[in-house]
């Protein structure tokens, strides 16, 4: 009997619900040619989750994630929710909380620039003839966002703020064995990001990676200053293969690396905890200014579930044929209104679902006999 691979569905907010539907589509191919056995139950979260249940994070969602292998994430937020308190909004009662609940605390954000879409990237053509694909890997849940104690107060006339950026050494380890590993495996380098020559964080994150470097030998992993890794990154972003960096210089320099490849639409993105349990999203926002007109790109959500499909489900080869057939979609010329410089002439969220549905069919069908001799 084929094992079951259960998926906790969260399509959440704006454009969230319209670009989950295109996964369906992979998904039942998946199940139909692929010899997988996947199966979905969706879930409120967010804005639909406090319409619906009171609350960003109901109960039901919290238990059929927990009941999951994995969870597939759509957006989450809108302006007609600005109204509530800031714990009580979408993004905080819902998307954070989640992370907060299941200790998301490594973040994989991937920006690779598509020969194909490269008219799109703010980088001289020189620079990026070649493309690139960068991983940012991002410790999600230390640093400066959460080190106490932070805070507003007064002295005198005159008020002053603070944050405290702190970093225990388990936390750089466990996130430093995932970038290794996943170097090692696919045989990449590695930059470690810091602000040691500043930030007794850094020093010890610096010092810590290098003691972790040790265990992977065949790894080469090399450091630098996150001001010089910021300028790095538009001078010629195709000598990174994996970032690794806290959580702070992460949140800016994942942001870097998906604006230089000219469409957040076309970025996916994961998140793991210790016992390696994922959630998987889009790395845009909910964008609700194009709700309901059937024109978002669903090809990051798309990519989401071939992350998923890859790190999850570990069928890294199935995952392949998900990117190979979005590559060839992209190759033909068919592309969503944000990612065409002809703006007369597009194809729809629905259409460009089904053209990457077809193509993924497409290449089972040129693969099947090697497909069936490897028994994927």
């Amino acid at each position: 009997m084929k094992k079951k691979f259960k998926i906790a569905i969260l399509p959440g907010d704006g454009i969230g619900p319209e670009v989950i539907k295109e996964t369906y589509k992979i998904i039942h191919v998946l199940n139909q040619y692929f010899n997988l056995n996947i199966q979905t139950k969706e879930y409120d979260i967010g804005g639909i989750g406090i319409k619906n249940h009171g609350t960003g994070l109901p109960n039901e969602t919290l238990i059929g994630c927990k009941k999951s292998d994995a969870i597939l994430l759509g957006s989450v937020g809108g302006p007609q929710w600005n109204h509530l308190p800031l714990d009580q909004q979408p993004e905080r009662s819902g998307l954070l909380n989640l992370r907060k609940k299941f200790n998301f605390f490594c973040n994989l954000r991937p920006a690779k620039l598509y020969r194909e879409l490269q008219d799109l990237s703010p980088l001289r053509k020189e620079i990026i003839s070649n493309g690139f694909n960068i991983l940012c890997i991002r410790e999600l849940t230390g640093g400066i966002y959460f080190g106490l104690p932070k805070g507003i107060k007064k002295n005198g006339k005159e008020k002053y703020a603070f944050d405290t950026e702190i970093y225990h050494e388990f936390e750089i380890k466990r996130i430093a064995h995932i970038a290794f590993q996943i170097a090692q495996k696919k045989r990449l380098k590695i930059t470690s990001v810091d602000k040691s020559n500043v930030l007794e964080s850094s020093i010890l994150w610096r010092n810590t990676v290098k003691k972790i470097s040790k265990k992977y030998p065949d790894v080469s992993v090399s450091h630098l200053y996150v001001d010089n890794a910021a300028m790095q990154i538009i001078k010629n972003p195709c000598q990174f293969d994996i970032i690794l960096t806290s959580n702070l210089f992460g949140d800016i320099l994942s942001d870097e690396c998906a604006m230089i490849t000219g469409s957040i639409g076309m970025l996916p993105s994961a998140s793991f905890n210790e016992k390696k349990f994922g959630m998987y999203e889009p790395a845009g926002g909910s964008a609700p200014d194009i709700q309901n007109k059937n024109i978002a790109n669903p090809i990051a959500q798309i990519l989401s579930l071939s992350m998923l499909i890859e790190y999850s489900l570990k069928k890294p080869e199935i995952s392949k044929f998900i990117n190979t057939s979005i590559k060839n979609v992209l190759k033909k010329g068919y592309k969503t209104l944000d990612i065409t410089n002809n703006k007369k002439k597009y194809v729809t969220t629905e259409e460009m679902g089904n053209l990457i549905t077809e193509f993924l069919i497409k290449e089972y069908e040129k693969n099947e006999k090697n497909l069936i001799s490897k028994n994927i």
